[in-house]
């Protein structure tokens, strides 16, 4: 598989990305570019095409024009001739394996502890050996701070620890991209901060990341670009700083003007 670097660092491109849903025009025209090690935070009020696009950078949702790439690599489809043919399931599901993607809420199996978890995938999809996987699971518990809850079910455990075994679960599959769909926002106010400690890491570690998020502290400190999304078209974008501190577009001005 090509890398980002040989792909002129890029991990993410988006070009005239456009999504509807029967006559609802969800995503009118995205432009936009991830490099390899950035952290890009996308923000905007409910409704504007945040979520939406995120699912399309792993096919969750299939665009209806443009094109998207992750790692050099057309998402969904293969292009011949200048026509695209959509891939099969399993070419699809295989393209997923480098991308982790962590929801708002955190789906983890019921009947199975944080480990079973977390070990599910590498072991089931990409069968690995057994006990390889427990000794990178267990690894992987640690790093999000959990490593005594190995064998606590998601009904034992709190909102911000179901969220960082989802984190962890994600990571086990060693993603070349990770995406977050706003992780914190399910949870209660005072467990949203170990979620975010453990995301932060990751961007030190130098994960690739797409976060949409309302954490606008997390967007100015971790962030290396900030997007702003409004009625499906990407509104303004820059650093933080910039963004946060000196918004051109008067939507974006009216919209930090309420959340900030």
């Amino acid at each position: 598989m090509s890398t980002a670097d040989e792909t002129g660092g890029l991990m993410v491109r988006a070009e005239a990305v456009h999504k509807s849903f029967g006559r609802l025009e969800v995503l009118r025209g995205i432009d936009l570019e991830v490099k390899s090690g950035e952290v890009m935070c996308v923000v905007g009020p409910s409704g504007s095409g945040k979520s939406t696009f995120l699912r399309c950078i792993n096919h969750l949702e299939k665009i209806d024009a443009g094109r998207l790439w992750v790692n050099g690599h057309l998402v969904g489809y293969r292009e011949s001739g200048g026509r695209l043919y959509e891939l099969r399931d399993r070419e699809v599901a295989a393209q997923r394996r480098d991308i982790g993607m962590v929801f708002q809420r955190f789906n983890l199996f019921p009947h199975m502890t944080a480990l079973e978890n977390i070990m599910e995938a590498p072991y089931r999809v990409k069968r690995q050996p057994k006990a390889e996987v427990r000794s990178r699971s267990l690894a992987l518990l640690e790093r999000v701070g959990l490593s005594d809850k190995a064998g606590s079910y998601p009904a034992q455990l709190s909102g911000g620890q179901q969220q960082r075994v989802a984190i962890a679960r994600a990571l086990a599959m060693e993603p070349a991209l990770m995406l977050f769909d706003e992780p914190t926002s399910a949870l209660d106010p005072e467990l949203v901060g170990e979620v975010l400690e453990v995301m932060k890491q990751l961007a030190l570690d130098g994960m690739t990341m797409v976060v949409v998020t309302h954490e606008m502290g997390f967007a100015r400190e971790v962030g290396d670009s900030l997007v702003f999304m409004d009625g499906g078209v990407v509104v303004e974008q820059g650093t933080p700083g910039d963004v946060l501190t000196e918004p051109r577009h008067p939507r974006t001005r009216d919209f930090l003007s309420k959340v900030l």
